[in-house]
């Protein structure tokens, strides 16, 4: 008995599985060619994926998927049947590929036959994009240009994206990786993971976590319910969470760091202009360099910090003064104890 239910719920794995595979497949590929240089993209719930490359053509897959589960192996002559409820787009218009997927105002929604329509474009890689889906995730990679993008619901994903980027996501996660120029990101309830990127950088989540790996440029980056990471990052940065904790290592950054809600953590390899760091809720501890001219501004409740070399005035609460001669100002405050090391 049990060997007869191991069969039957293999089986029933297997024919998941070849349903999936079904749905991996393009149901429609167009290839545009002429003078083409931006992709406009408006669906109303699958993902969208755009990859430039070295053709000059550009290369658009469609595909269609069940919203329904258990997902069943549909034919093309079902597909057919099911994409007649929708208006559907793909052609060009002068040097724009145009792609649009939307349920016909005419048609009742009916969740069995629920479908969801995707397309993946590949570019030349200097190509731009203006792209909407009202619930899936958004994929860019290895452009140059001005790329504009909004989901209602799914995930960005950059990868190797230079130019002017705007992206917004309404519930999910953010990842860029090796991105340059002009940087505007926003979620309103997912985490940002964000790495090898330089330029100007403005990182914005409402509700999730910040990671910041080898950042260089004027970053501003904040979060309203999250912690907040970060790793060798250079330039100048302002970040602030209203949530969370922050911890900051190997940082050469002109630095602005607050938190609302958490301690904040600093390691400092290399100092900047300045260095400013606040608690409302926790402590402050920084490592300095070693032998560093700061010009101290510092108030907690106890503060601790190295005396050799320091002219000033300082107790146990407040600090102000030079530390070997002061040159780059550096302001703390916390609620609770300051270490400087």
């Amino acid at each position: 008995m049990k060997r007869h239910l191991l069969f039957s719920v293999l089986l029933l794995a297997t024919g998941s599985l070849a349903a999936q595979s079904n749905q991996d497949e393009p149901y429609q590929t167009k290839t545009f060619t002429g003078n083409l240089s931006e992709v406009r993209v408006d669906i109303s719930g699958g993902s969208i994926q755009v990859h430039g490359g070295t053709d000059k053509d550009v290369k658009v897959e469609m595909y269609v998927t069940l919203n329904n589960w258990p997902a069943n192996k549909l034919d093309k002559a079902e597909i057919e049947k099911r994409l007649s409820d929708y208006d559907l787009v793909m052609k060009t218009e002068g040097s724009s590929v145009v792609l649009s997927s939307r349920r016909k105002s005419d048609v009742e929604w009916d969740s069995k036959r629920s479908i969801s329509i995707s397309f993946k474009v590949f570019t030349p890689q200097n190509f731009t994009t203006d792209l909407r889906t009202s619930g899936g995730s958004i994929r860019l990679s290895h452009l140059k240009g001005s790329q504009q993008f909004q989901t209602s619901g799914g995930s960005l994903h950059m990868t190797d994206v230079a130019g002017k980027i705007h992206g917004r996501t309404s519930g999910g996660s953010i990842h860029l990786e090796k991105c340059s120029d002009e940087m505007d990101l926003q979620t309103s309830g997912g985490s940002i993971h964000a790495e090898d990127l330089t330029g100007k950088i403005n990182l914005r989540t409402s509700g999730g976590s910040l990671r910041m790996n080898h950042l260089n440029g004027m970053i501003d980056a904040i979060t309203s319910g999250g912690s907040i990471n970060g790793e060798a990052i250079a330039g100048e940065l302002h970040t602030r969470t209203s949530g969370g904790s922050i911890r900051l290592s190997e940082m050469t950054a002109a630095l602005d760091a607050e938190s609302s809600a958490g301690s904040v953590d600093v390691d400092v390899k290399q100092l900047n202009k300045y260095l400013r760091l606040r608690s409302s809720a926790g402590s402050v501890r920084v490592r300095l360099p070693e032998n560093p001219s700061v010009d101290l501004t510092i108030r907690g409740n106890r503060v601790k910090f190295p005396l050799a070399g320091f002219r000033g005035e300082a107790d146990e609460y407040h600090v102000n003064g030079k530390l070997n001669g002061g040159v780059i100002p550096v302001t703390i405050s916390a609620t609770n104890h300051v270490s400087i090391q």
